[in-house]
């Protein structure tokens, strides 16, 4: 299977409300339609993760940041544009997503995915997608496909065949917190 039949069944299943398993530009990820409550609580359901922990979700480009924030701080613009690895931006007043997305808080992770073929899939959803590794709460991280428990790979509405054999070691994003005032929290570097 092309990479282009599985971006266009992973697309298809997410609009129906689905739950996918697929490659991004860090580690694997679990991920559905950040705008369904269902899928989202879906997704929980299978890490086996407390809802107050939160996920982040990826979008294909950076304008589509300001539409799930009431305000984004230029500091976040700059982050964004000098980042040479993947940075996840955790920003204040988060809407228009899951609820169960958005920290007590009011806050949610959000990264422009650098990965061509996470970044096709946001596109033609047209909306953020949820990445969250996967692997069940508190085990780690699997580093490739070939790592992930099967008990959450027969979860899934559809599994990504794209580059299930690559082993390139990749790592998760770094995490910065900002305020609304522009103050910078490193949450993961």
């Amino acid at each position: 299977m092309n990479c282009e039949i599985d971006i266009k069944n992973a697309v298809e299943v997410l609009k129906k409300g689905g739950v996918i398993l697929y490659p991004t530009d860090t580690v694997w990820g679990i991920g559905c339609d950040a705008t369904n409550e269902e899928a989202v609580r879906r997704i929980y359901q299978i890490k086996q993760r407390e809802d107050s922990k939160s996920m982040l979700c990826l979008v294909d480009n950076p304008n589509r940041i300001q539409r799930y924030f009431r305000t984004v701080p230029d500091v976040a613009w700059d982050l964004i544009d000098c980042a040479t690895m993947p940075l996840t931006v955790v920003l204040q007043g988060a809407n228009g997503v899951a609820p169960s997305l958005i920290a007590a808080d009011g806050s949610l992770g959000m990264r422009v995915t650098q990965d061509e073929f996470s970044r096709q899939i946001c596109y033609r959803l047209q909306r953020p997608l949820v990445s969250t590794s996967a692997n069940l709460s508190g085990e780690p991280t699997a580093r490739f496909f070939k790592e992930i428990d099967e008990s959450i790979v027969a979860q899934m509405d559809y599994v990504v065949q794209f580059r299930r054999g690559d082993t390139t070691p990749k790592k998760p994003s770094s995490i910065v917190k900002l305020d609304l005032d522009g103050h910078v929290t490193i949450l993961r570097p």
